[in-house]
């Protein structure tokens, strides 16, 4: 990694340093590796470590590094391939997805997943907790809201707290006949249970998938995923579905 001069570059000092860094990611630097620390680049490329942040920063978004816990700042595997189509209007919950359930609570949901799932502010639903992993990397956690009158049959299931009372109230979901669903995306930060789950740092960049799950009656789940923004990349095809495919553009590079 050589040092550049940045102050001649009509473009912001940080974007110009996020490109040098770029190409020295692909040409001195293994996957995993962990980076020199900030001091140590800010004075190698003449910069400030304000700048230099901004830069790391970008780079982490794009998925090219990863901060992690007691390690550093290292460079990022290429993005895993994690198909979330949601075309095929079924029910959550397939074991060939890779979704490991952990837990399933009965706790009031925020305000506006209340809302989307029509129920009074306070009103307790069920909220199962799940983990996605896939080549045995963890790359999504989501929580999947279900209220009572969705899994009536619940009531009579004698199934402990945590992975079995997950599986119960999933199995009783799937009892029910699937109209359809909706489905969203939106760039956020990770909170700090996903955040640890994860394997990322609070504040970490995430995707936020939100499908909602339609009987004839109405909204029957709410779904609120959290995928790793380093790992996963979205996209859209165009039956409308949603998919996630290994990034190739470092490769082609």
């Amino acid at each position: 990694m050589g040092t550049t001069q940045l102050e001649t570059v009509p473009e912001p000092k940080y974007w110009h340093l996020k490109t040098v860094l770029s190409e020295a990611l692909d040409q001195d630097f293994a996957v995993g590796e962990v980076l020199p620390n900030e001091r140590e680049l800010a004075a190698r490329f003449g910069v400030a470590r304000a700048t230099l942040r901004q830069a790391l920063e970008q780079l982490e978004l794009e998925g090219r590094l990863q901060r992690r816990r007691g390690v550093g700042t290292t460079v990022a595997p290429p993005r895993v391939g994690v198909a979330v189509d949601g075309a095929r209007h079924d029910w959550p919950g397939d074991a060939g997805e890779g979704w490991q359930p952990v837990d399933s609570v009965e706790a009031a949901p925020a305000a506006a997943v209340a809302r989307l799932l029509g129920v009074d502010a306070g009103t307790r639903v069920h909220t199962v907790r799940r983990i996605r992993v896939t080549q045995g990397q963890p790359v999504a956690a989501e929580l999947l809201y279900v209220p009572a009158a969705s899994v009536p049959g619940l009531s009579g299931i004698d199934a402990p707290a945590g992975p079995a009372r997950a599986r119960a109230v999933l199995r009783e979901l799937r009892r029910l006949e699937l109209d359809g669903q909706d489905r969203s995306v939106e760039l956020g930060s990770a909170r700090a249970d996903d955040a640890k789950e994860l394997d990322r740092l609070p504040g970490s960049p995430v995707l936020l998938v939100t499908t909602r799950y339609f009987t004839s009656e109405g909204t029957a789940a709410v779904s609120v995923a959290t995928y790793r923004a380093d790992t996963c990349r979205l996209t859209f095809g165009a039956a409308g579905g949603v998919e996630i495919h290994p990034d190739t553009s470092r490769q082609a590079s």
